[in-house]
């Protein structure tokens, strides 16, 4: 089944390479009663600041407890893949719009300066959303919420009005679909491996990094639900 009424919210929301020896010693120094962090490499003394590398995470093999298991985990990686686009950019324009509108004093400049985004969004990718399936207007909610920190819903009904959230909310309901629904990968195991795909997706470069709205700490995560595993 594809998607009509939710099509509108999805529209609307819408290592700098340093090949140096590893540090052979890490000290702290202070001066003027500022702290400073320091690497000592090769003998020489580098400022922490300018070789900030990105963290990496080794990740182990996928492995799957049957052909069932790894048929799931692939259609997830497919959806996945598809929708976290439009969650990224619900949030670069979520932030962009917020800073703007915090410039403009007057309410219908403001409106305009809304209608505008809203009218771009909507030209861009109104096609493409409407395409979605039920299964991935969900996994984009739970990426929106991942990436702005908001729900859906909450962000319809800041952006617009409580009456058109509750309505929105009721007719995606229709297609078992929440856009109250939140992005909890501790607690849900299919949050759990969307971000496991997230995570290889960055790595591999299918997929273009972007920080969540909320920390996200992945080798915790995998321990949780290696644990979780060991016990049933």
């Amino acid at each position: 089944m594809k998607l009509t009424h939710y099509t509108y919210i999805c529209l609307f929301l819408i290592t700098a390479g340093i090949q140096a020896q590893i540090p052979q010693e890490y000290k702290t120094q202070k001066k003027d009663s500022i702290e400073s962090y320091y690497y000592i490499i090769a003998g020489d003394t580098l400022p922490r600041e300018y070789i900030d590398l990105e963290e990496v995470i080794l990740l182990n093999k996928l492995e799957f407890n049957n052909k069932k298991d790894r048929r799931r985990y692939l259609i997830l990686r497919r959806k996945t893949r598809k929708v976290y686009p439009y969650a990224a950019l619900a949030s670069e324009r979520l932030t962009t719009m917020t800073a703007r509108l915090m410039t403009i004093k007057k309410k219908r400049q403001a409106k305009i300066y809304t209608k505008r985004i809203q009218k771009y969004i909507e030209q861009e990718f109104s096609e493409k959303l409407k395409k979605l399936t039920r299964t991935e207007g969900q996994i984009l909610v739970k990426l929106i919420h991942r990436q702005t920190g908001r729900t859906a819903f909450d962000l319809v009904k800041e952006l617009r009005t409580a009456w058109r959230a509750f309505w929105y909310s009721t007719t995606a309901s229709l297609f078992n679909i929440s856009i109250k629904e939140t992005y909890m990968p501790f607690e849900v195991e299919e949050d759990y491996l969307i971000e496991d795909i997230l995570i290889r997706s960055f790595q591999s470069e299918i997929l273009e990094r972007q920080t969540p709205a909320f920390k996200i700490d992945f080798l915790e995560l995998s321990s949780h639900w290696d644990f979780k595993a060991s016990k049933k």
